[in-house]
């Protein structure tokens, strides 16, 4: 009994601004989810959010998931050391690391103007493709992911079932194919949801590299458009929701076949 009324408050609890922020979009009988589409600025921000949420899932999946196997199956005693390093960014607070990567752009087209290092500094700021969020997003990202694949390659006797395919004959490849995603399949579908999670819902990065993302764009628009800026809001809460059951149901599936 306990637990059901408890559980029955903290629904209420996540449905009821949902609720209000919905009726509060539709006051008028009418409601503005029909010109979201068309606002000016969204195509634009929501193109390049999730262009960057792409990139920076692609990064981190490069970043984490050799170091991790290579930790698991070869170094195993490198994996406190693995672990401490991709805590790293928790301890470093965002605003203080995007203030340090501002400083470091700012040298690219005056004290490095010229030279192949200024060039980088000056490409990866691209408005169109902001290079440097991705690179950004795949250090915040770090600690997240690396947490569920490590979790997924725990879950299983991963060196075991490698050792079994090199003894077998099977090549790095089909191992890595046929031996090593499979079994990450879950770790890597939720280190994918996160990033993803995390690249659409960060503002702060965004906003002070001037970088118009679908968060920077929303707090833009809630200035002279309340109900369109809460409109946006609930959208993107409900892709998240519906992305978050894909994912879901899509391990279950995998799991089950």
């Amino acid at each position: 009994m306990i637990r059901r009324f408890a559980l029955l408050l903290v629904g209420l609890y996540f449905v009821v601004p949902l609720v209000a922020s919905f009726a509060f979009t539709v006051e008028d009988g009418t409601g503005v989810y029909g010109d979201i589409v068309g606002s000016p600025g969204f195509a634009d921000a929501l193109r390049r959010s999730m262009t960057l949420a792409v990139l920076t899932v692609l990064g981190v999946l490069v970043v984490v998931l050799p170091a991790l196997l290579v930790v698991h199956l070869k170094l195993p005693k490198l994996r406190p050391l693995v672990e401490n390093l991709s805590l790293l960014p928790l301890a470093v607070p965002p605003i203080a690391l995007v203030v340090g990567v501002r400083s470091l752009l700012g040298m690219g087209p005056e004290e490095l103007a010229g030279t192949p290092i200024g060039d980088f500094l000056v490409s990866i700021q691209d408005p169109e493709l902001p290079w440097v969020l991705v690179i950004v997003y795949v250090v915040l990202a770090l600690p997240f992911a690396y947490r569920s694949l490590d979790a997924g390659i725990r879950g299983g006797d991963l060196a075991t079932l490698v050792d079994a395919a090199r003894g077998l004959g099977a090549s790095w490849g089909t191992v890595l194919g046929r031996v090593v995603l499979p079994q990450l399949r879950s770790g890597l579908l939720g280190a994918a949801f996160l990033t993803l999670a995390l690249v659409l819902g960060e503002f702060t990065v965004a906003s002070i590299l001037l970088f118009e993302t679908v968060p920077v764009w929303l707090v833009k628009v809630g200035g002279s458009d309340g109900k369109l800026s809460v409109a946006v809001s609930l959208a993107s809460l409900v892709f998240t929701w519906l992305l978050l059951l894909s994912v879901s149901a899509l391990d279950r599936k995998e799991k089950k076949a």
